[in-house]
């Protein structure tokens, strides 16, 4: 025996069936990398028609050489020979009952498996199936030109390529599909971006972790939180900063001293060798967790700008407090959903992926590949689409805004009224078959991240909004004719924007008097329905994601019971999935650490108002603790496998409006607790998964996203004081057509904590706007028939139906609109259906490295623009600049379908008589 077969001894145990971990255990990692496996060391009771066709089914028929396989091929080969028929139809089975109804799980593949197990002989471990591939592939056994007679006679084979999803031997298949759910993902995509091994001896958290995290972290904090409130805005995803941390690893490894020194019991090494994936991955993680921004800087915005509430009470101290607790309160709920949303399998987390893809491009080797005439590395082809990403977006951005915002349809007749509200993106509802070559607005819902499935239902939501929109606007409900059409702003009844300074005392609180002078606010048509939206989805997802998942959720929440009586146990327990089984090997976060981190954040919170006048009630903190533990469980399951995100600031709010009425800033202040326990919890938990994925050990995860949210508050905090005091027109229609900072968030924000919180949602349902309060019942009549359907409707059209998607879709409007969701769907088709379905060899290979890259290149492209040419206005006045923004979708003319100065009495809405 060789060396290389002397290194293959862990992956060809027969009898531990279970052990996925074989490579990382008691293997050395590093000598089979560089000792090359061919495949004749692998598989030795597989003939070459059997191989080639595991290496079809596998994705790796295109490899140049067959004399160096990928280590997880060579692995998958082994168990693919070793497994019993018995073990892989029993795996087979429960994956029949585990993956029913489950909208991932690619529906060939499940029906293959269902012919398996039907063809299945009686006692299959003692059958000889006799089966034979037809190929007309020379047999040459055990020869060592095997990869040569594969080359030289595959043309024979391409025209094949489905048929691993029709019974040809079902032997071969039975084992192959078990295998490849017992040792590595039944999802492709999973498949695609993670190794079914794992090195447990690999180090990964380290000093340069730290540093080069802390690094990384202040720098995305900066930008993310600098264009938050730009429309669109722009970010820094961690795929941009994987991109960075690559030579920036590199260069820490090269000229960092190797020392090691002792602090109390552990030996600290500041450069323990090459950098390596799971530190790559870990920096990743590190940054991850706060590459979003806070949801309290609406608060911030809201308090401060003298646009809005103008509190100068809320200083640094204030924000401080507000900010700690918000964004720390989430950190104890994610304990809790460990066992509903990172550890089942079903938890799929399409978000995670494209991170995951760009970290195996970057960090780890590559076998040679010619995947449909295409060779180029994934490295090579990041860098690639990133140069050619980071100059185009200057066209979009600064040299043609055209091009971005391709309103072409307005270019006829700019001052048409009724063409720019159908038609438009500025201004109207974006109904536009082509509405951007910008990839900041294509990718605005993940197009080449979300699955196809998720982009349609939405997308069909969006579009029965649009008619819903149009119906209550030409009939003039609620008095909408006179508002303009797709408006986040609340408006006075004659047509002036709705200021909350005009209704409100000394302390921030209702002022009877005032309000009768000035009267209620009102809603423009889009956001009517997008709240009457909002209040139907919330009864709608609780009822109906808990009748169809209540297995899962049962038994989670049954283990979650058992760890609070045991805190000893492992919360691994009940979860044998190839992923878990490795994770296993690293120590857990103690279920105390999570709970001590809620008591902490909620003490902070306490403090902030009993110490400002926030005027919030202590009780109201707890509250909001409360109302997020009842749904963040069937919210956070929707987003881990659909991409599909809401929270409950528009629950919270209605409820501490009716709790509160009158008091806007106890809205805000519980709006944010109430969100951000959620989102932060969800963002944590994804991060989570994606270490689970990478095989990252928990406790390392735990504390470096714990620092690093700490030091992303505080940046954060200098970013949004630094934008409301230096940036000219900061949140005002002046910025639409510059720089683009309008606050479409931090707008929204505050218009809902005058309506909801100052005025209140009894005043609104009484008086207002009363059929609204309708849509509670609508949604929770609503799942009565889509659950039926979903039971008893034909499976095909069944399984991509998601309601509850559906009734998202609605949620885009006021302020965005269809025209930032219809490229995205032309690409999701084309990338996450056609591609995935016909090419997947190459989708699995390019396609989230190609999301990252693009997103790099408009990040780091957009950083520079701002500061180069926008900051010190060089801006450029011609045609492909100004054509965007005339007439009606420039905010010049007619801005209402209906004109309040033709009403006798000069304004429309209800009488003074009349207010509630």
């Amino acid at each position: 025996m060789d060396a290389r077969s002397h290194k293959l001894t862990g992956i060809t145990s027969q009898d531990q069936h279970l052990d996925v971990g074989d490579i990382g255990t008691g293997v050395d990692l590093t000598a089979i990398t560089s000792n090359p496996v061919s495949i004749n060391q692998v598989g030795s009771e597989l003939n070459s028609e059997q191989k080639f066709y595991v290496l079809k089914r596998l994705g790796h028929a295109d490899l140049l050489t067959l004399d160096d396989l990928p280590i997880g091929l060579a692995f998958m080969i082994q168990k693919i020979q070793d497994i019993s028929h018995d073990q892989a139809i029993d795996i087979l089975k429960q994956a029949l009952v585990d993956h029913d109804g489950d909208v991932n799980f690619p529906s060939d593949v499940y029906d293959l498996i269902e012919r398996l197990v039907a063809a299945a002989p009686e006692h299959s471990n003692v059958t000889q199936v006799s089966e034979k591939l037809e190929s007309t592939m020379e047999k040459k056994e055990d020869s060592d030109n095997f990869g040569e007679t594969i080359a030289a006679d595959t043309s024979s084979l391409e025209a094949d390529d489905g048929d691993y999803f029709s019974v040809m031997n079902w032997s071969l298949q039975t084992k192959i599909e078990a295998c490849l759910i017992e040792y590595h993902s039944p999802y492709p995509e999973v498949r695609a971006v993670t190794d079914c091994y794992d090195d447990p001896n690999l180090y990964v958290e380290t000093p340069r972790v730290y540093i080069l995290g802390l690094i990384w972290t202040a720098i995305g904090a900066f930008i993310n939180q600098f264009f938050a409130e730009r429309q669109p805005s722009i970010s820094l995803p961690s795929s941009v900063v994987q991109l960075l941390l690559y030579p920036s690893g590199m260069l820490m490894a090269a000229i960092m001293p190797k020392w090691k020194f002792k602090v109390w019991k552990y030996t600290v090494d500041l450069n323990p060798g090459p950098w390596n994936h799971k530190e790559q991955m870990l920096t990743t993680i590190f940054y991850s967790v706060s590459a979003g921004t806070p949801y309290v800087s609406y608060n911030i915005h809201a308090q401060k700008m003298k646009l809005f509430y103008d509190n100068e009470w809320a200083d640094f101290g204030y924000q401080t407090l507000l900010i700690l607790s918000n964004n720390f309160l989430g950190f104890g709920f994610a304990g809790i959903m460990r066992k509903f949303t990172i550890y089942p399998v079903r938890a799929l987390w399409p978000s995670t992926l494209p991170t995951l893809a760009l970290n195996a491009a970057l960090m780890k080797p590559e076998k040679k590949e010619n995947i449909n005439g295409w060779k180029v590395s994934r490295y090579t082809f990041f860098f690639g689409v990133f140069c050619f990403s980071f100059l185009y977006f200057w066209i979009p951005d600064y040299l043609f805004y055209a091009v971005s915002t391709f309103n072409w349809m307005t270019w006829i007749k700019p001052d048409n009224y009724n063409l720019a509200t159908i038609t438009g993106t500025n201004y109207g509802l974006g109904l536009n078959p082509i509405t951007s070559f910008d990839w900041n607005i294509i990718n605005f819902n993940g197009a080449l991240t979300v699955p196809f499935y998720s982009q349609l239902n939405q997308y069909i939501g969006s579009a029965i909004g649009f008619f819903c929109i149009i119906g209550v606007y030409w009939t003039n409900k609620y008095w909408s004719g006179y508002l303009p059409i797709n408006s986040q702003s609340l408006w006075t009844n004659q047509g002036e924007l709705y200021d909350v300074k005009s209704i409100v005392n000394s302390d921030s609180l209702f002022d009877r008097e005032k309000f009768m002078e000035v009267g209620p606010p009102y809603y423009s048509a889009a956001n009517l329905v997008l709240y009457g939206a909002f209040f139907a989805i919330y009864p709608f997802a609780i009822i109906y994601e808990c009748f169809m998942n209540w297995k899962p959720m049962w038994e989670a929440l049954k283990h979650l019971g058992k760890s609070l009586k045991n805190f000893r146990k492992s919360t691994f327990d009940g979860f044998n999935d190839p992923h878990t089984r490795m994770m296993r090997k690293y120590k857990e976060v103690p279920d105390w650490c999570f709970l001590v981190v809620l008591v902490i954040a909620l003490v902070l919170g306490i403090i902030c108002v009993k110490v400002y006048p926030a005027q919030t009630p202590v009780w109201g903190l707890f509250f909001a603790v409360g109302i997020n533990f009842c749904f963040l469980i069937p919210l956070t399951a929707v987003y881990s496998t659909t991409g599909f995100q809401f929270g409950l600031n528009v629950l919270v709010e209605l409820i501490v409006g009716y709790a509160m009425p009158g008091n806007g800033l106890a809205l805000n202040f519980l709006k944010a607790l109430g969100y951000n326990i959620n989102g932060q919890a969800q963002n944590y938990i994804s991060d989570q998964k994606m270490g689970h994925y990478a095989k990252l050990p928990p406790r390392a995860m735990f504390r470096c996203q714990m620092l690093s949210v700490f030091v992303a508050s505080f940046i954060s905090l200098g970013v949004i004081n630094f934008l409301i005091n230096n940036i000219d027109g900061y949140c005002t229609p002046a910025q639409a057509a510059t720089q683009k900072f309008t606050c479409p968030g931090s707008k929204t924000f505050y218009n809902a904590s005058i309506l909801w919180g100052v005025i209140g949602p009894k005043k609104v349902f009484k008086g207002i706007y009363p059929l609204l309060q309708y849509c509670f019942l609508i949604g929770a009549l609503l799942p009565i028939p889509c659950i039926l359907f979903k039971k008893y409707g034909p499976k095909r059209m069944t399984k991509y139906f998601q309601p509850t998607l559906i009734i998202g879709g609605f949620l885009i409007y006021a302020p965005y609109n269809l025209s930032y969701y219809t490229m995205g769907l032309y690409f999701s088709a084309f990338f996450m259906q056609y591609l995935r379905k016909n090419y997947l060899t190459w989708w699995s290979k390019y396609n989230y490295v190609l999301s990252g890259a693009m997103d790099a290149g408009v990040a780091f492209s957009s950083v520079i623009i701002f500061f180069a040419v926008f900051y010190h206005d060089k801006s450029i006045s011609w045609w492909g600049n100004n054509v965007s923004y005339l007439g009606v979708e420039g905010g010049y003319g007619q801005q209402a379908r209906l004109n309040v100065s033709t009403l006798e009495k000069g304004y429309f809405g209800l009488d003074p008589t009349d207010y509630p």
